[in-house]
């Protein structure tokens, strides 16, 4: 029997949930299955990004699978944060051993200015103390800093499988390739490690309970040659991917893009407003065709990123005085489960949860 794409990647993105979660293949939640909650860097509207009391809660609240965005060090260890640019996310600012590590580089075409991951040793980085990143949104989360080091990603492994068996169904591990066309110009390619890190783990197959993803193109396709895992292709609302210059993302989303994204990623990671435009009055438009477009290309689709505050959520959802006030996230979450997507990325696990009912 031949498979259709759509059905390989049902199967594909699917099977690395199945018999675990009490829910069927993702890349089926267009025909009445339950979307993932995917914790987006765990907890994170709750408890500083990528910490493990993070992942934690998130685990606690009912995601499915908890996101790790993976760096480098200077010694070639996996480690996590949202960026290579540490200083927003730890202490290092305030060690003054380290003062003498701040620099300037042009990651991905822009120029930044601070302390790097791929400058320090994993000794060096086991020193820091995470930190709030949006601590004027979030006061309630900047009162955990100081509390955890930065993870490696073979702790988030460790914790996936360790919170599984405590709480008796798979949790995912869903981790994000940061910035790797620059890292490999660093000496340091992300691509191998990954897949290495999967194997020594027993989890590299397509029934693994993990989803690898990147907005980069050719790294993606260069994952796809070393590693079995589902895999995700992102993509953003403006610009284009860092290792495609002259390509938007805008163009890899009409059918044919799509199409020639099927042939080497299993899913699809657009930013929500793609699936769900803004109205000209500041509402919530009526789903544009991504969704139907995507499963009619054989991929799934994982919108990220929701947030319940109101300075991420159209005028009209806005509740409450300020930005760090949260708003109707529960319009965005049901309009977006209505749309037919396959799973969410969110800062609030468990508003998602909730949502999805």
């Amino acid at each position: 029997m031949t498979l259709s794409r759509r059905t390989f990647a049902q199967a594909a993105l699917g099977t690395a949930i199945t018999a675990a979660l009490p829910f069927a293949p993702a890349a089926r939640a267009h025909e009445g299955r339950h979307p993932l909650v995917i914790a987006h860097r765990g907890a994170s509207g709750e408890r500083p990004e990528h910490t493990l009391m993070g992942y934690r809660l998130a685990i606690e609240e009912g995601c499915d699978f908890i996101e790790p965005d993976l760096v480098v060090t200077k010694d070639g260890e996996l480690v996590v944060r949202h960026e290579n640019e540490i200083s927003g996310t730890t202490d290092v600012a305030s060690r003054p051993e380290f003062a003498g590590r701040r620099t300037s580089k042009t990651v991905d075409g822009e120029a930044i200015e601070g302390w790097f991951a791929e400058d320090f040793t994993l000794a060096e980085l086991k020193t820091l103390r995470a930190r709030e990143r949006l601590p004027e949104l979030r006061p309630q989360s900047a009162a955990f800093d100081g509390r955890e080091a930065i993870p490696t990603f073979q702790e988030v492994i460790d914790l996936a499988k360790a919170e599984s068996r405590r709480v008796g169904r798979t949790i995912g591990v869903y981790p994000e390739m940061k910035h790797p066309t620059f890292l490999a110009m660093a000496g340091l390619p992300i691509e191998g490690r990954l897949a290495d890190a999967l194997r020594r783990n027993g989890v590299d197959s397509p029934r693994a309970p993990v989803i690898v993803q990147c907005f980069e193109v050719a790294p993606l396709k260069t994952f796809a040659t070393l590693s079995s895992v589902t895999r995700v292709q992102l993509v953003a609302a403006e610009s284009g991917p860092a290792d495609r210059a002259g390509t938007l993302y805008a163009d890899m989303i009409t059918p044919d893009g799509l199409k020639e994204i099927a042939t080497y990623a299993h899913g699809l990671g657009p930013d929500w407003s793609l699936v769900l435009p803004r109205t000209p009055d500041g509402g919530l438009g009526a789903p544009t065709s991504l969704v139907a477009d995507a499963h009619a290309a054989g991929l799934a689709v994982h919108p990220w990123t929701v947030r319940a505050e109101n300075q991420f959520l159209p005028p009209r959802l806005r509740r409450g005085e300020g930005p760090a006030e949260h708003g109707d996230v529960e319009a965005v979450f049901r309009a977006l489960y209505a749309a037919g997507v396959d799973g969410v990325f969110s800062d609030f696990p468990a508003l998602a949860v909730k949502a999805r009912g």
